[in-house]
């Protein structure tokens, strides 16, 4: 994505326009957003290099969709706050989760150029300090990632990488890009359909790299399988990913069932960070290390016991939300040396852990009614620490989306289909 793609939040429209009228006038590309919803879905598009993001919205407030970018690992691009109306605990809190900083309304003209000059500094030099990928880590899964990526490294067919959400797909992707050479981003899907032959004169003898390919609509499934017959003439790789099971998008009626065809042909799986948890005191100490030398946070460092307490985290957000979690200790840490202590507080807002008193199970009725009670909390429980995700629900516990709604409807649970598109 182009330095210039600004994404603007915000629910009155008057604030919307002028913000969008000043960027532009500076030379910036903008997308707007009324809400939250919206908002998710021009972030599951493509990632904008800034957000300007309100705080007070009436379907979501700007702090909760800040930490549910956070936990999903989408906080891979600095957020500036705005608020006529937020207290300083407010600011302070989203800070912590990650937010780049905070602006009052009414905000002042110089005021806002040169926040947004500086959080699109920032981004830059956020992506340029990226983990390489022999920093992934030494453990098999990864070891055997490399192998396969050697594997297919001379071969001409397009790549389809897949993983969780928050996994290092641009990084994976950067194993494919030779120095020298084009390396291309599309701003938005909808280039696909509208320019689709730009893009590849762009990209002419390098890499074009489209992500979330399961976000994408009709129209650029339609360009993409257009550009795909066009790769030979211009000598592009190209590499997509995709955070969707295939399996979903094969039942899927709004995906196009030639273009997952078209792609199969070289699937690379990334691994979650959980598959290589052995690996994250050693990517925890790189990532903070290069966010000290590249002077976005003041010295710090791990402690032994916060370095456990990482490791002992399931990262549903896997590389990019352990990244956005460091650097908000970092920024927070009242002392030179973070602890467990901090680790837990963090890590905390992203659990739903319940005491086993809590729980309340009456061992006097019969196995059966029992049985029901305790799939009806587990499966409650997953919905809850997933926010309705059905997707990565129905990972988590191991079954297929139709079983899973099946079983859903079964123990009389609701839930909202639409969640896994969220």
């Amino acid at each position: 994505m182009r330095s210039s793609d600004i994404l603007i939040v915000d629910d009155e429209v008057g604030i919307r326009e002028l913000l969008s009228e000043i960027l532009q006038d500076e030379g910036y590309s903008i997308a707007l957003a009324e809400n939250a919803e919206v908002a998710r879905q021009l972030r599951n598009q493509a990632r904008p290099a800034l957000v300007l993001l309100d705080i007070w919205m009436p379907d979501c407030d700007g702090v909760t969709l800040l930490k549910e970018w956070a936990k999903l690992g989408q906080l891979n691009m600095p957020v500036v706050m705005m608020s006529g109306h937020a207290s300083i605990d407010t600011a302070v809190e989203a800070t912590r989760i990650g937010a780049f900083d905070f602006l009052e309304k009414p905000i002042a003209l110089q005021k806002l150029l040169n926040t947004v000059q500086r959080a699109l500094k920032y981004g830059e030099m956020q992506i340029n300090t990226s983990l390489s990928l022999d920093k992934l880590g030494r453990a098999e899964p990864i070891q055997e990632l490399k192998r396969q990526l050697e594997r297919v490294l001379k071969l001409k067919s397009p790549v389809l990488l897949t993983g969780e959400s928050g996994s290092s797909f641009e990084l994976v992707a950067r194993f494919f890009h030779q120095t020298n050479t084009p390396w291309v981003e599309p701003a938005k899907p909808e280039q696909l359909a509208d320019a689709p032959l730009e893009l590849l004169q762009k990209a002419n003898n390098g890499v074009l790299f489209l992500p979330e390919i399961g976000q994408y609509g009709r129209r650029a499934q339609q360009g993409l399988l257009f550009l795909l017959a066009k790769l030979d003439r211009f000598n592009v790789r190209l590499v997509c990913s995709c955070s969707r099971p295939l399996q979903e998008l094969l039942v899927d009626p709004e995906c196009d069932s030639r273009l997952l065809s078209a792609l199969s042909s070289v699937i690379i799986p990334i691994p979650p960070l959980r598959q290589h948890a052995e690996d994250i005191i050693f990517i925890a100490e790189q990532i903070l290390s290069e966010l000290v030398e590249s002077k976005q946070v003041p010295p710090r460092r791990l402690t032994t016991a916060a370095l456990n307490a990482l490791r002992q985290y399931d990262w549903p957000g896997n590389l990019e939300q352990l990244r956005s979690i460091i650097k908000s200790l970092a920024l927070t840490s009242e002392s030179d040396e973070v602890d467990s202590a901090e680790v837990n507080k963090v890590l905390a807002q992203f659990r739903h852990e319940k005491p086993v008193e809590e729980l309340g199970f009456d061992f006097d009725i019969p196995l059966r009614e029992l049985r029901e009670q305790v799939e009806r909390r587990y499966f409650e429980y997953h919905i809850d620490l997933e926010g309705g995700n059905m997707s990565r629900v129905a990972q988590k516990v191991g079954l297929e989306r139709t079983h899973l709604y099946r079983k859903l409807k079964q123990l009389g649970i609701k839930f909202a289909r639409k969640g896994a598109e969220d």
